[in-house]
């Protein structure tokens, strides 16, 4: 008996779970869209003091944007950051699948629901 194409999408869909649109740039973006990102920072970014302060300006700017977090940073750096937002009161997500380890991985993002297209997202150029 042969499976109708539709039939074998239901399936493999129950299977494997809802396939990614883009699965490169999702892996790279921690599971987003790169238009959809005000704001990143690479774990090493992320060990400057300087760059605590330019995130909370950037989040000012956006109060209904969302954040998402590398979940291998240090407990240490991770606990400064959840402060950070906390008192922020902008939503965060600790992201453990498609992250790295390395100094370039990046480490935070600053995400909205839909498309923003801001040209430049790196906190260094800012």
């Amino acid at each position: 008996m042969l499976l109708t194409d539709e039939m074998q999408k239901h399936l493999d869909k129950g299977m494997y779970g809802q396939p990614l649109v883009n699965p490169d740039e999702q892996h790279k973006y921690m599971g987003t869209f790169r238009e959809r990102c005000y704001l990143s920072m690479t774990l090493a970014q992320m060990k400057e003091k300087d760059n605590q302060d330019n995130l909370r300006r950037e989040l000012a700017k956006d109060p209904d944007a969302q954040v998402l977090m590398n979940g291998q940073l240090s407990e240490t750096l991770q606990g400064e950051y959840i402060q950070l937002l906390t008192k922020s009161g902008h939503k965060f997500t600790i992201v453990n699948d498609f992250v790295g380890t390395n100094p370039d991985s990046l480490g935070l993002l600053v995400v909205s629901k839909e498309a923003v297209n801001e040209p430049v997202i790196d906190i260094d150029q800012k």
